[in-house]
């Protein structure tokens, strides 16, 4: 079963949630649902299925790779014409990185989605020092205000 907890909303600056969950694939399911609630909670119903993608796109690739039992996800809005999406993982050691699957594969075109449908995505090291705990991987998608 999985465990998550209540969205959060950011409490000061730009608008946006968070929300913790566990690193389980059923757990895509809930990263899609808060960027769903959350844009439609800002007017931007006509970007939430692309913006729901890349969440589950990025939830994936944290279930898959990294290790611990928890990520968090995150929906800020930091403009009026920018969405920014990101899962927060406990594996700094693996980074995310563009690759193109043989034809036959049945895995590995997930990040060639979120290339394709964001304005820019990355990842920052979580922590402080040489040895960061963890890393978030973030996607930033222009949206129609």
């Amino acid at each position: 079963m999985t465990r998550t907890t209540t969205a959060q909303p950011r409490s000061t600056g730009y608008p946006g949630y968070t929300q913790t969950g566990d690193r389980a694939p059923q757990t895509a399911e809930e990263g899609r649902k808060l960027t769903r609630v959350a844009l439609a909670a800002w007017g931007l119903v006509d970007d939430a299925e692309t913006a729901a993608l890349v969440m589950s796109e990025l939830v994936a690739n944290a279930v898959r790779h990294a290790r611990g039992p928890k990520i968090r996800m995150t929906v800020n809005r930091p403009a009026d014409d920018r969405v920014y999406v990101a899962v927060v993982d406990r594996e700094p050691r693996w980074l995310p990185e563009l690759r193109t699957p043989a034809a036959d594969a049945l895995q590995g075109r997930g990040l060639l989605l979120v290339d394709a449908v964001a304005a820019r995505w990355g990842y920052d090291f979580m922590g402080t020092g040489v040895h960061p705990w963890g890393k978030r991987v973030w996607a930033e998608l222009q949206v129609t205000p």
